[in-house]
């Protein structure tokens, strides 16, 4: 059976609701928070005994994207199960909860802190999602609460920016992939290390900032302009009192990166940028069409570069 077939018969059966997956494999599941059904997927490789703690990845997928996407596009899957760690792929709430999610009709959107569309003005409690699932993996998986990291694409990297402040007392380290930082007051707890990567030529997060489009005229953002991507990592850098260190700016073959001094004891920051490179999961698969987000680039792997960074780091 092709993976994309057997992707889409998995994910047109959902687990009963509060059923968490046991054996390894992947498995979609349903989660009762708020008196709000929340349904996410869950690799779990076949290192996973339930008695040894495993490291957890989450992986958010981008505005009007679901889990399916997310795996198709990043491969963690295949990541989870070659380093032994569990991956896991929350969907985000449409507008229409009872209706099936379309990306043009009924988009799952992230209340990634921006205000945007149905998920901030509703303000659906996308942290509590989170917080719950994570409490049901340290219960029900005995993963390692010290090794729990995030990471997503688009809205999904901005809801990672969001949980990474909103719940760094639970998470080790984020790598938001080509999203922004839309938090005005963020305080959080503990800082934690931040690696981020985007492309250069990425139309819905343009460097320079400014309301993206896609289609020509149609504004994904509800008219909201979204900030350069530096103020992003200028408001990291100085939420964990970090400083980029000119002597660790280094470029080859069209990949730019840049790193804070080092801090003892203390939290890193990465920010990394690809010429050329457009709305996509960089070294994965793009789901949409170039003519509208840009060029796909193998310049660099982003998941074994993320995986390389959140093995480096822990509570």
């Amino acid at each position: 059976m092709k993976p994309s077939l057997r992707l889409s018969l998995l994910f047109a059966i959902a687990l009963p609701q509060g059923l968490p997956a046991m054996g390894s494999g992947l498995s979609v599941c349903t989660l009762l928070v708020a008196g709000i059904e929340r349904r996410y997927a869950i690799y779990l490789p076949e290192a996973w005994d339930g008695v040894k703690p495993l490291p957890v990845v989450f992986m958010f997928h981008g505005g009007g994207g679901s889990a399916k996407g997310a795996i198709e596009e990043t491969g963690w899957e295949k990541k989870a199960e070659a380093e032994g760690f569990i991956a896991v792929f929350p969907e985000a709430l449409p507008p229409e909860p009872r209706a099936p999610a379309s990306f043009g009709k009924n988009p799952q959107i992230w209340n990634d802190g921006s205000g945007r569309l149905h998920a901030g003005e509703r303000n659906i409690d996308d942290v509590g999602f989170v917080r719950a699932l994570i409490q049901l993996l340290i219960a029900q998986y005995k993963v390692d609460s010290r090794r729990i990291y995030v990471t997503g694409f688009s809205n999904g990297a901005s809801m990672a920016f969001r949980l990474g402040v909103e719940l760094s007392t639970l998470i080790a380290a984020i790598a938001p992939v080509a999203g922004a930082f839309w938090l005005a007051n963020p305080r959080p707890e503990h800082p934690r290390s931040l690696l981020y990567i985007t492309g250069t030529d990425d139309p819905l997060n343009p460097m320079d900032g400014g309301a993206p489009k896609l289609l020509g005229s149609l504004n994904m953002l509800g008219g909201k302009p979204k900030p350069p991507v530096f103020d992003s990592i200028q408001k990291w850098l100085d939420l964990a009192h970090l400083s980029l260190d000119p002597g660790l700016d280094e470029s080859k073959s069209g990949v730019r990166t840049q790193r804070s001094k080092p801090v003892k004891g203390g939290c890193e920051l990465v920010f990394v940028m690809i010429q050329g490179a457009g709305h996509a999961w960089p070294g994965g698969k793009s789901l949409l069409n170039a003519r509208f987000v840009g060029e796909t680039t193998d310049k660099l792997d982003a998941t074994a570069t993320i995986w390389d960074f959140f093995k480096a780091h822990s509570l």
